[in-house]
Formats: C-alpha cells, sequence, structure tokens
C-alpha cells in the first residue's frame, strides 16, 4: 500500500445530476467520473494514492489547511475554509448546472474558487488528471494564457484558471498565487468532446465573470429545487440534505438513480476486499423506495423520473426485467476487475460493473407492483400500455415465487429462499388485485387471489419460527435479517402486530452492533466482517415510531444519524468500534432510509407533513 488514505468521512460529494466527484476535508479533488456517474474517472486517487490522480488547492508552504467547510444553505455548492499563518480563505466546489442558451449540453463545468477572507493567503493548485481510472496519463496542450487540454482515448478535459497555469510536464498542470480580501482567482475543467478540441470548435472559457455568473446561477438553481420540501419540524434541515443528495445523484437525462457516486469501497476493513462492488448503477429496489419517499416530500417530479426509467429500461415485458440499469438504461454491466489500481486503503480489487445484474431478485416484481399501486393513490392510473406490463409482471411473480432467488442483499452464494423475496411476491400479486379493482380493469382475479392466499400461507408458515414467534431470514432457518423490518411498510403484517414487535425486538437485540445493525449474522461466504449497515438502523428507528415506541425510536434514529459526517453524508456501513465509515459513498439506501425515518418519527411526534394529506397508507406503509 502506498499510502495513508483519508478517512471516507472526510469527503464531500459536488454534482451536476449528470457527473459526480468527492472533495477531500483538504480540498483535493480525489474522485471524479464524467460525464457520468458511471463513467471512467478521470480523478482516482481515492483508490488508488500514488497514480490515481487528482486536483488539489493547498497552502503553499504546506503550513495550515482546512478549518472549516460546509454546504451553501440548500445546495450541493461546498465552502472549505482554508488556513495559512498569513491568511484564510473560502474554496468554493460545485458541478455548475447547465447554461444551455451559452454552452453545450454535453459539457460538464467543475469549477473551483478561491477567494480570499483575510490577510494573505498564498496557494498552490496542482491539476494531475488520470483518465479511464487512472490508465491513461492524458496528453496536456497549450492553448493560450493559462488555457489548456487534457486529451486521452475518448476523454477530454478544458482547463482554464486566472491564475498563470503551467505545465511542468505533459502529463500534469500547475500554479501558484495569493488572494486578499475579496479577491478571487477561479479554475474551470470542463468536460468535453476530445474531437470538438482538434477541430478548434471548443469556446474560450476565460471569462471570469462568466464562471461567477454559472456560480451563482448554481446556487439560485439547488435553492429553487430545495424550497419545494414540504417537511416541518427539527429534522427537516437533516432531511433536504438527504434530498439534495439523492438529486444530486439521479441522472437527469433519463431520471435513473445511482445507488452511490463510487466503485470499490470496502464494506470491511481488510487487507483484500471481498465486499467490493460497483454501485455506481440504478437500482429497482432504489428508485422504488425514491418514489415513495420524494413524493411524501413533494418531489413529484424527481419521483416521477425514477419510476419512468425503471418502467423504460424494463422495456414493457417483465421476461427482460433486471435489478439494475445503467444510468442511460444500458443492460450489460458484468464486472471486471482494474487491476492497475490498488484500492482504498490496498483493499483491492476495483471493480467496473456489477455482476448481480444477472440475479434473480424476486423482490424487484413486488417493488415495481407498489411503486405503482402508490402512484395510482396519487392520482395516476396507468394507461392501457402499462397494464399489460404490470399484468406481465404479477404473472411473473406467480410464477416463480417458488423458486430460491438472491434476496434484498444479493446474496453472493447459492439462491436460497428468503422470506422476504417471498412477501414482496405477495406484495406484487396483492397490489395488482388492488389497481385491478380500483382501475376496474380486466384480471384473471380469481387466479390471483389463490396465489396470493398460498404465499402468505407459506410465509406465516416456513418463513416464522413459531417457537420464538418471529420471522426468519430464510424458509426453514432461525437466522433473522434486518430487512425483515420492511414487511409492515408493505403492509403484508401491521406494525402492531404481536408477530411483527417480537421480530422487532429480536433484531434488535441480536443484529445489534454497537447500538447500530448489521444486515444479518448468516455467513455469506465472503470471509470479510462487514459494519453496521446505516439503512437497517434507520428502519429500526421507523419501525419503532410506527408502534408508537416514540422515545426508544428516537433514540435509535440518532444513533443513525450520528454515523453521518459533517455534511450531512451517509456511506452504505459504519464501523462503531473504529468509528469509521465502510463501503461506497453516499450512498442513497441510506439517505433514503433516513427520509422515512424522520417522516415516521415526524410523524409520530405530531408533525406529519401537509403532503401526505388523503394519502390513502395503511399500517403506516
Amino acid at each position: 500500500m502506498s499510502a495513508e488514505y483519508p478517512p471516507i468521512a472526510d469527503y464531500g460529494l459536488i454534482s451536476d445530476c449528470h457527473a459526480g466527484a468527492l472533495v477531500s476535508r483538504s480540498g483535493s479533488i480525489d474522485w471524479c467520473c464524467a460525464p457520468r456517474f458511471d463513467s471512467g474517472a478521470c480523478f482516482a486517487r481515492l483508490l488508488d494514492w500514488e497514480d490515481g490522480g487528482f486536483c488539489s488547492v493547498e497552502p503553499l508552504d504546506g503550513r495550515g489547511g482546512a478549518a472549516f467547510r460546509e454546504y451553501e444553505e440548500g445546495t450541493l455548492v461546498l465552502v472549505t475554509r482554508l488556513r495559512a499563518p498569513e491568511g484564510e480563505a473560502r474554496l468554493i466546489d460545485c458541478f455548475t448546472l447547465a447554461d444551455e442558451e451559452r454552452r453545450p449540453r454535453h459539457w460538464r463545468e467543475l469549477a473551483r474558487i478561491v477567494e480570499g477572507e483575510s490577510g494573505v493567503f498564498e496557494f498552490r493548485i496542482r491539476i494531475v488528471p488520470r483518465f479511464d481510472y487512472g490508465a491513461v496519463a492524458p496528453w496536456i496542450r497549450h492553448h493560450g494564457p493559462s488555457l489548456f487540454s487534457a486529451i486521452g482515448g475518448d476523454d477530454a478535459l478544458l482547463i482554464w484558471s486566472d491564475a498563470a497555469l503551467e505545465a511542468p510536464d505533459r502529463h500534469r498542470l500547475e500554479a501558484e498565487a495569493s488572494v486578499r480580501p475579496g479577491e478571487r482567482v477561479r479554475l474551470s475543467m470542463t468536460y468535453v468532446d476530445p474531437a470538438e478540441i482538434d477541430a478548434e470548435r471548443v469556446p474560450d472559457p476565460a471569462d471570469p465573470a462568466g464562471m461567477d455568473r454559472r456560480v451563482e446561477e448554481t446556487i439560485e438553481g439547488w435553492r429553487e429545487w430545495s424550497a419545494r420540501q414540504q417537511l416541518r419540524g427539527g429534522d427537516a434541515k437533516a432531511a433536504a440534505r438527504s434530498a439534495i443528495v439523492l438529486k444530486a445523484l439521479s441522472y437527469a437525462p433519463t431520471g435513473a438513480l445511482a445507488a452511490a457516486a463510487t466503485t470499490s469501497l470496502p464494506e470491511g476493513r481488510a487487507a483484500k476486499g471481498g465486499r467490493n462492488w460497483d454501485y455506481r448503477f440504478s437500482w429497482i429496489r432504489d428508485s422504488a423506495l425514491a418514489v415513495r419517499s420524494l413524493a411524501r416530500l413533494g418531489f413529484e417530479d424527481e419521483a416521477d423520473g425514477f419510476r419512468r426509467f425503471i418502467e423504460r429500461s424494463a422495456a414493457g415485458n417483465a421476461k427482460d426485467l433486471q435489478v439494475m440499469y445503467g444510468l442511460g438504461g444500458e443492460r450489460r454491466l458484468q464486472a471486471v476487475d482494474v487491476e492497475h489500481l490498488e484500492g482504498y486503503n490496498g483493499a483491492a480489487p476495483v471493480r467496473v460493473g456489477n455482476d448481480a445484474v444477472t440475479q434473480l431478485q424476486l423482490d424487484s416484481y413486488g417493488q415495481l407492483l407498489e411503486q405503482s399501486w402508490r402512484w395510482y393513490q396519487r392520482g395516476h392510473e396507468p394507461d392501457d400500455d402499462y397494464w399489460r406490463f404490470l399484468l406481465e409482471l404479477v404473472d411473473a411473480a406467480i410464477e416463480h415465487w417458488e423458486e430460491p432467488d438472491s434476496g434484498f442483499w444479493e446474496w453472493p452464494g447459492k439462491p436460497r429462499h428468503f422470506t422476504h423475496s417471498k412477501a414482496m411476491a405477495w406484495v406484487a400479486v396483492d397490489r395488482g388485485l388492488r389497481l385491478a379493482e380500483n382501475c376496474m380493469r380486466k384480471a384473471p382475479e380469481r387466479r390471483w387471489k389463490r396465489a396470493r392466499d398460498k404465499i402468505r400461507e407459506a410465509v406465516e408458515s416456513d418463513g416464522y419460527d413459531s417457537k420464538r414467534g418471529v420471522f426468519v431470514q430464510t424458509f426453514g432457518g432461525r437466522d433473522l435479517d434486518a430487512v425483515l423490518l420492511r414487511l409492515p411498510t408493505v403492509d403484508f403484517v401491521d406494525y402492531d402486530d404481536e408477530r411483527m414487535v417480537r421480530t422487532t425486538d429480536a433484531i434488535a437485540e441480536e443484529l445489534d452492533f454497537g447500538g447500530l445493525l448489521r444486515r444479518y449474522s448468516s455467513d455469506d461466504g465472503l470471509g470479510v466482517e462487514e459494519g453496521a449497515f446505516v439503512a437497517c438502523t434507520f428502519w429500526l428507528a421507523e419501525c419503532l415510531a410506527r408502534q408508537s415506541r416514540l422515545d426508544e425510536a428516537r433514540e435509535v434514529f440518532d444513533r443513525a444519524v450520528s454515523t453521518a459526517n459533517g455534511l450531512g453524508l451517509f456511506a452504505e456501513e459504519y464501523d462503531p468500534k473504529r468509528r469509521e465509515m465502510l463501503g461506497n459513498f453516499p450512498q442513497a439506501l441510506s439517505h433514503l432510509s433516513h427520509l422515512e425515518a424522520v417522516l415516521a418519527v415526524a410523524e409520530g411526534e405530531g408533525a406529519r407533513p401537509a403532503s401526505d394529506a388523503g394519502d390513502g397508507r395503511a399500517a403506516g406503509g
């Protein structure tokens, strides 16, 4: 291993709903994928400290550093306050939102502004692009005063600064500058098509006023979007941050939701990463949960975008349904190892793609039908074409529900009969019947009802440990699984049903890890101990709140919230022993579950959002 990597919590996310980057506490961009979240990284020091590439802004003499950082309120514009012995400055980082009247829509601009606060702040800029996850050291070319391009393969960056950029060699850029109070030094790095540079079709970006305007318009755009949130109360600010993160992880052209901004950040602390996955794709379950949570907060357009993306990507054919898709709807996502990267903290392998794309996960059918049912409750009835798709989905759930699958957690070993998967197959049939009745649509209701009853009977007998009185992870098994906390959210069982209360208590006790929850205790064969799963702890808080156990819910909720970094960002997992984040970051499922828990606790404490009036939910689901 070449260096000690910064903790995951040291990073903040910036995005324009197309591309994304992570900025460290010290002001270094160590991860950046453009023009999409799932594109090859052009800065990948996060996964290889020596050779991955980065862009840093740091005090010139190496003394001092970051004093404080925060997002501009209601935005994803990150401000880091840098301090040196002779002065202080603000480092403003963002992806500017598209300036369609003046710039091509496919351009993605990463803007960095150093603004003097006090004294004289002297600093150095270093830009070391490495395309294709660090594999390509690009060709740096000079086009004018402080105007350069970096080209390699099918990637290119157009780089401009009003500092005096220089190229010490053909593969990197540097500049030294200083600012006094009120002064600014700007750096613009724009992802473009390399053919545009060769054909000299790229306009000169040397426009300080234009860059300032784009940053201000970006702040205004984020604030205008954030102002639509309809939750009030003490947790509203944190909920707004989670909503912004989910918006940031969305891919605007299609409405897809990336599960995370990164790949291969390990879920366990080990020399080799047996739990390294690529999460920069769109999962059906995340999209379905996003529809539910964001719609309830008032973000109907985004919820509709996620819903439509999954429907389109499935091509209206239940037989072609996948558990996840690329952000543009791509279907071929099998994983390959990027062998030249050493991995975060040396935890190889680094994976691009995800083999879970080929798995059978029965919950996908239920998620889509549940999503369609809730969308109907909000006044959106399925048209003829979509109803035919829903008919196929229900029939597919009935056809496959008795088969073993990989489950909610994408079990890496031999498929098993997961209780939650069977329950979600029941949801698919139940919601199909509800839609048929309420929309007066033709459906084989007798056959569906028989199947629904058969699935429920199987879950309540084979997925239930009658000696302990709790639902279990797999049919005939004894192990618990935190995903069983989701059963009441889909009305399979009431929150206050004695079986669910006992299951909640058993999960809280047996899966506890330092006051948080593990996903499960079963041996999944990966050989690397993982941390507590952030979303599961929020699910426990939600369940307790719906059971009117508000003091317990608030205690669990607060412990889960404490796993966020100072910017309000959640990773996938957390190690309470070492107090460190684990897994890909920021994680959409963690933020989605945070929103659901916020809503449950708020409603329990009497602060139900106005947008939920008339929602028609049963059992708090």
